[in-house]
C-alpha cells in the first residue's frame, strides 16, 4: 500500500468501565488566555493497531488472526481506518470535528522497554536519562516573563510529579483528602509502590497478568469453584476501584480547569495497557480499558461545560504493539503506534497517517508497525499554536535535535 494521508470523519455513545489507575498534574500559565491542554499519557503501550484498526489493509486479518476486528463491529472512518467499538464518544468527536487520530506515529525511541520509552516520551530529548526535566515544564518556562509570574505554574494530583512535568517553572502537588478501605485497594497500594521500580514492577505485572490468564474465559476456566470465584471477587472490588478512582481524577481535573483562576494545562495517566496476553477483540480486558478512557474522556467534556471549546485534549503512549499477536492471545512490545488528540479548540474530523502498510517488507524489524510520524511534531504544533509558545524555543529548549521534526499546522482552531 502507497504511503498517503487518509481524512475521516463519523459518530456514536459509551459506558464506563474499570481497570484503570490514574494520577494527574495541572500547570497554569495566564500566557495561554482560555486555553487548556490536557496531556495523557497511556502507560505500558497501547496496542494502536487494536485501538484504530486499518481494517481496509489486506494485511490486517492475516497478521491479527482472532484478534481482527471484520468492519461491521468497529466504528468506521473511512474505507481503511476504523475506531474499536469501546471509543463510542471518540467517533462522536470525529462527527463533530474536534478529534484528529494519528497513526504509524512514535517518538524517536526504537527499543522496547517500557521505562526508557516513557522517559523518552516525556523527557523531549533523543535518548533516555538525557535530562531531569519534561518538555512540557521547559515549554512553560519559555512563555514571555511576567505572565502567570504571581502564580505556580503546576500543580500535581498523585504521589508524584510526572516527568513530563518536572523542571524549571514552579509546580506544587495536590493529593485527594481520603482514601478507600485497606481491604479493598491493598494490591492497588503494592502497584503505585512497586511504580518506581523497573524490576518489582515488572514482576507484579507478570503475576497480574498470569492471574488473569487463569480468570478469564479465554483460558477455558469458569471460575466455579471457591477459589476462582474468590479470585473474580477481588478482581471486581480492584476494578470498581481503580474506575472510581479515575472518576475522582476526571471530575478533579474539571473542577481545577473551570476554574477562572485555576489551571490552563493538566497532565494524567493511566496504566494497563501492556497486553501481553488475552488481549481480547471486540471483548475483553483492552476493550475495559478503552470503555473506561473513553467514558473518562465524555464525562471530562460534561463536565467542563463551555470551557471545553478551549480544551485540545492529547493521548499518547510510550510505544505500540507487535503487529502480529503471539502465543498467548496478546501483543508484545513493539514500535509505532496511534495518537488522539480531542476537543472543543480542535480543528478535527481526519486521520493522519503517513500509512506504511502490514506487508511483512513494510513492518519495521520485520514485526512492528513502522513509524512514519514523531511524536515531538505533534507536541510542537499544539504547544505553537494553542499556547503560543515561541517557535524558537519549541527547537531549542523544549525539543533539542529536533530539526527533522517539523511542527504541524492546523491542528487546532485559532
Amino acid at each position: 500500500m502507497k504511503r498517503r494521508e487518509f481524512l475521516a470523519c463519523g459518530a456514536s455513545a459509551a459506558t464506563i468501565g474499570a481497570l484503570l489507575t490514574s494520577r494527574l498534574s495541572f500547570a497554569n500559565t495566564a500566557a495561554t488566555g482560555r486555553s487548556r491542554f490536557v496531556f495523557v499519557i497511556l502507560r505500558g503501550a497501547l496496542d494502536g493497531l487494536a485501538a484504530v484498526p486499518p481494517y481496509g489493509d489486506r494485511d490486517y486479518v492475516s497478521l491479527r488472526r482472532d484478534l481482527a476486528l471484520p468492519a461491521n463491529n468497529l466504528l468506521p472512518l473511512d474505507g481503511l481506518f476504523g475506531l474499536h467499538p469501546s471509543l463510542a464518544f471518540l467517533k462522536d468527536s470525529f462527527a463533530a470535528r474536534e478529534l484528529i487520530v494519528f497513526h504509524a506515529i512514535a517518538s524517536p525511541y526504537r527499543e522496547r522497554s517500557h521505562f526508557d520509552g516513557q522517559d523518552v516520551l516525556e523527557n523531549g530529548y533523543l535518548r533516555a536519562h538525557a535530562t531531569q526535566s519534561g518538555w512540557l515544564n521547559r515549554a512553560l518556562a519559555a512563555l514571555p516573563v511576567g505572565r502567570g509570574a504571581d502564580k505556580e505554574l503546576g500543580v500535581a494530583l498523585g504521589q508524584n510529579i510526572p516527568l513530563v512535568l518536572r523542571g524549571p517553572a514552579a509546580v506544587t502537588s495536590w493529593s485527594p483528602s481520603t482514601l478507600a478501605a485497606l481491604d479493598d485497594d491493598t494490591l492497588q497500594r503494592i502497584t503505585d509502590l512497586y511504580a518506581g521500580d523497573p524490576l518489582l514492577a515488572k514482576r507484579l505485572a507478570d503475576a497480574l497478568a498470569a492471574d488473569a490468564i487463569a480468570a478469564s474465559p479465554m483460558s477455558g476456566g469458569e471460575a466455579d469453584d471457591a477459589a476462582g470465584q474468590e479470585k473474580m471477587a477481588v478482581q471486581n472490588k480492584l476494578g470498581k476501584l481503580k474506575g472510581a478512582r479515575y472518576t475522582e481524577v476526571i471530575h478533579a481535573a474539571a473542577e481545577f480547569l473551570r476554574r477562572e483562576d485555576g489551571p490552563n494545562i493538566a497532565v494524567f495517566d493511566t496504566t494497563g495497557w501492556d497486553t501481553h496476553a488475552n488481549e481480547g477483540g471486540a471483548q475483553g480486558q483492552l476493550a475495559g480499558r478503552l470503555s473506561a478512557l473513553d467514558s473518562g474522556l465524555r464525562s471530562l467534556k460534561e463536565q467542563l461545560g463551555p470551557v471545553w471549546s478551549d480544551t485540545a485534549v492529547l493521548l499518547v503512549t510510550e510505544f505500540g504493539r507487535t503487529a502480529a499477536i503471539n502465543g498467548t492471545h496478546g501483543t508484545d512490545h513493539g514500535t509505532a503506534a496511534a495518537a488522539f488528540l480531542v476537543g472543543g479548540a480542535v480543528r478535527g474530523g481526519k486521520v493522519i497517517a503517513d500509512w506504511p502498510g502490514l506487508a511483512n517488507r513494510a513492518l519495521y524489524q520485520g514485526r512492528d508497525l513502522m513509524p512514519t510520524s514523531d511524536l515531538r511534531s505533534v507536541f510542537k504544533g499544539v504547544l505553537q499554536e494553542h499556547l503560543l509558545v515561541p517557535a524558537r524555543a519549541l527547537d531549542k529548549t523544549v525539543f533539542p535535535d529536533s530539526g527533522t521534526a517539523k511542527a504541524l499546522s492546523g491542528l487546532v482552531r485559532t
